[in-house]
């Protein structure tokens, strides 16, 4: 019995008048509930379209991010490769290079990277012209001397440098031997005639000797190290030399003179031999 106003509960409701759970028959509608409710949290379903196109855009990744991080030797930044400016630049190269699966060839791309500056003891320098060969006899200012022509040389190495931050220009040549008494016998013979290595300019041809029995460009350093022998040695210019002959004739050019050859410019002759002359042995000390 019902008061007026009053409504009669039907099965299933409780007393707020909301559907409550019914027992028995009703039992059946819970799982198909639940079921609904744990479709909507799964979320979208996996179809082969979408399965396919995952895998290309993991592709596309990992193809990107081989390319941008793969090394390339000279480059300022790995994978991205020298600026247009550089690679457009190569230094002129005289002679016919080691190949490069000798583990001891004086290869210059390897030893010192036209791109990359050469840094050693706070002095930075950049590559220019280089002369290389099996003949050492070529890398002597007088030829007729034949210093090394008994000596056990087996192959040279003579490259350019400018000074970045100075106006020094620098020649260094690296002589390869058997063993190690052999490099040291030969450093001690050039020792003897310190000037007689040739000095290169930046377009490889040869600088005149010093005159005079002054030393404007210092002493050459001459080290043995290991199976090696490094010969550096440093004169005041920038790197357009003044002359105009055919590279390879000694005497044809000369570098531009600079004031800064006194004073302050001797010390950064010296700074500069020493640190190309410390690069330069860097790779044959344990050799």
């Amino acid at each position: 019995m019902t008061t007026q106003g009053e409504r009669t509960p039907t099965p299933g409701e409780g007393q707020d008048g909301r559907a409550g759970l019914r027992t028995g028959g009703g039992a059946e509608d819970t799982p198909a509930a639940g079921s609904a409710g744990t479709a909507r949290r799964r979320g979208p379903r996996l179809t082969p379209r979408r399965a396919v196109g995952w895998v290309v855009v993991a592709v596309v990744v990992v193809a990107g991010g081989w390319v941008i991080t793969r090394p390339t030797p000279g480059d300022y930044i790995p994978g991205l490769g020298p600026s247009k400016a550089d690679s457009t630049r190569t230094p002129p190269v005289v002679g016919t290079p080691p190949p490069t699966t000798d583990p001891e060839g004086l290869n210059a791309d390897n030893l010192f990277p036209a791109q990359r500056p050469v840094e050693a003891i706070g002095y930075k320098a950049r590559r220019n012209g280089i002369r290389q060969g099996k003949d050492c006899g070529e890398v002597l200012q007088d030829r007729t001397q034949e210093l090394l022509k008994d000596s056990g040389c087996q192959a040279y190495l003579t490259v350019s440098f400018t000074g970045v931050d100075h106006p020094v220009l620098s020649s260094v040549t690296l002589l390869r031997f058997a063993d190690q008494s052999t490099a040291a016998r030969a450093a001690d013979t050039l020792r003897v005639k310190p000037g007689a290595v040739a000095f290169i300019l930046a377009d490889t041809a040869f600088a005149p000797a010093q005159s005079g029995g002054g030393k404007p460009g210092g002493e050459p350093r001459i080290e043995a190290v290991g199976h090696y022998v490094t010969v550096t040695s440093s004169r005041a210019g920038d790197a357009r030399p003044t002359g105009s002959g055919s590279p390879g004739a000694p005497g044809a050019t000369t570098p531009t003179s600079s004031s800064s050859a006194t004073g302050s410019g001797e010390s950064n002759l010296d700074e500069a031999t020493r640190a190309l002359s410390y690069a330069a042995g860097q790779p044959f000390v344990w050799m």
